[in-house]
């Protein structure tokens, strides 16, 4: 009976430790999976409007910026009901973008890029079509020379087209925002569709100008309300703007794309447009089905690449001047660079490795006008633990490009314009690791080559050719150097005399 009893006693407390050592072990995997969970920090956010009182919707990148300092790294906060997750400060840019590029390589697709693309192309898209649309816009622009001597001649021969347009103002004052964005623009025109354009083609001048209105609109306040709040779309002007520029572009792009389509010989291959039509023949021809080569990925994959290849070159080149006209002690250490090592031949790529101060100028150009300070959204495309914290698929991320660009840690005066950030004691050029214009890892510009020609093409033959001035009455200090904030930011409304030199 005492045996039993006893038995029976035991157990109990057998069980009670078992129940005892389950519900610790519950326990305590509960607080290590909360911790593991653990959301980034951010402000408070308020119901329904999340933190958009907290945060200037002109000016985001400097607000998030600001938030960054008082929250770390990674933060987060809420645009209404939004979740975003913000990457802040050189370090943990690339950590996100390089070296966890797959989980932060999806694009977020909100309502203002869906209307632009509909999924498809190679900007604003996502998944196999995507991943196969990237892989032939790089090898197809390679192949028609990307980065190469080919490219080098065409952007020479432009070069002379734009000093021409120039010298016709005689030195006089005028706004070059138009010329330098048809100049970038016939680059990548010459590779997309096999020709360049007049400057005067108004069919041309229509699409370039929509184009950049349309960058510009894409980063107003209202059209941020609108990818938050879509169905204030019928509502926005700025959004009804925009779409009537996307659709006008695509009728063009279309009416280029159809002569190009009734000259085609796919035994000599002109274009960019040229390549897709053949492969999309010979995929027919082998009965593959769903093959990413429809006319949708045609379009709206050369409607991105006429875009990506004209405001943003266009635009950095505008700040290049302007940074000329406002320091022209800079502005003299070029050209008597130019004139010590090239003299007045046209400058190649080559001469790039004996022109340090040069090439140092146009870095620090691109580091500070900072011209695409959020990058393109980001999405995570499966749920990741990153620098402790706890991020969900599908959460929108935001790579704050300004934050690597103005890195206090990474740069001796991130706010002012400063050459020797690149170079070192002897004067010899350096490159620098926080230097991400053209953002990192899997979403990284993909015409970031040919980009880097441009610049240093068309900005030394401008510098050879002419000094840069405010106009008269205007001093230096005067110049302007706050941008007109868009998706993209531009110098703001302004003239400059090219006067010659020779």
């Amino acid at each position: 009976m005492l045996e039993d009893l006893f038995q029976s006693s035991t157990s109990i407390s057998l069980l009670g430790a078992i129940v005892g050592l389950l519900v610790l072990h519950l326990f305590y995997s509960s607080v290590s999976s909360q911790e593991k969970k653990r959301d980034p920090p951010g402000p408070k956010p308020l119901p329904l409007l999340g933190n958009l009182l907290q945060v200037d919707l002109k000016k985001l990148d400097s607000s998030l910026f600001d938030l960054s300092k008082k929250y770390g790294p990674v933060f987060t906060v809420y645009f209404g009901l939004k979740k975003v997750v913000v990457l802040a400060g050189y370090r943990t840019v690339k950590q996100a973008l390089v070296n966890h590029a797959e989980e932060f390589g999806d694009r977020e697709i909100t309502p203002i890029f869906y209307d632009f693309n509909k999924g498809h192309g190679i900007l604003l898209s996502n998944g196999d079509s995507w991943k196969e649309m990237r892989r032939f816009a790089l090898s197809t622009l390679r192949d028609f020379g990307m980065g190469k001597r080919i490219s080098e001649g065409k952007i020479i021969e432009e070069c002379h087209y734009l000093i021409e347009e120039f010298e016709q103002y005689e030195g006089k004052a005028f706004d070059n925002t138009r010329i330098l964005c048809y100049a970038a623009s016939n680059i990548i025109s010459a590779i997309v569709f096999g020709k360049r354009f007049e400057y005067k083609d108004a069919a041309f001048q229509a699409m370039v100008d929509r184009e950049h209105e349309s960058i510009h609109l894409t980063g107003s306040a209202s059209i941020l309300m609108y990818n938050l709040f879509p169905w204030l779309g019928p509502f926005l002007k700025n959004r009804r703007n925009v779409m009537k520029n996307m659709e006008r572009n695509k009728e063009d792009t279309n009416s280029i794309i159809a002569d190009l389509k009734e000259t085609l010989n796919p035994d000599m291959c002109r274009c960019f447009v040229d390549a897709f039509l053949t492969r999309k023949l010979n995929l027919e021809a082998s009965e593959i089905k769903d093959s990413h080569y429809h006319d949708n990925n045609l379009v709206y994959s050369v409607m991105n690449l006429f875009a990506a290849g004209t405001d943003t070159t266009g635009n950095t080149l505008q700040w290049c001047l302007l940074f000329m006209a406002k320091y022209p002690d800079i502005q003299y250490q070029v050209q008597e660079e130019l004139s010590r090592v090239i003299g007045s031949r046209q400058v190649r790529v080559e001469d790039r490795k004996n022109l340090p101060y040069t090439d140092a100028v146009i870095h620090e150009s691109q580091r500070l006008a900072n011209i695409v300070p959020m990058a393109v959204p980001h999405k995570i495309s499966r749920d990741v633990t990153f620098q402790g914290y706890f991020i969900k698929e599908g959460t929108t991320v935001f790579p704050l490009l300004t934050s690597v660009l103005h890195d206090e840690s990474e740069w001796e005066s991130p706010h002012t314009f400063n050459p020797s950030h690149f170079l070192d004691e002897e004067g010899k050029f350096i490159k620098r690791d926080a230097f991400m214009p053209f953002s990192a890892g899997r979403r990284m510009c993909l015409g970031e080559s040919l980009a880097k020609m441009e610049l240093f093409l068309f900005f030394t033959s401008l510098l050879q050719r002419f000094c840069f001035t405010p106009p008269p009455g205007v001093t230096e200090d005067e110049l302007d150097l706050t941008p007109v904030v868009g998706f993209t930011l531009t110098p703001s409304a302004h003239e400059l005399c090219a006067v010659s030199r020779q």
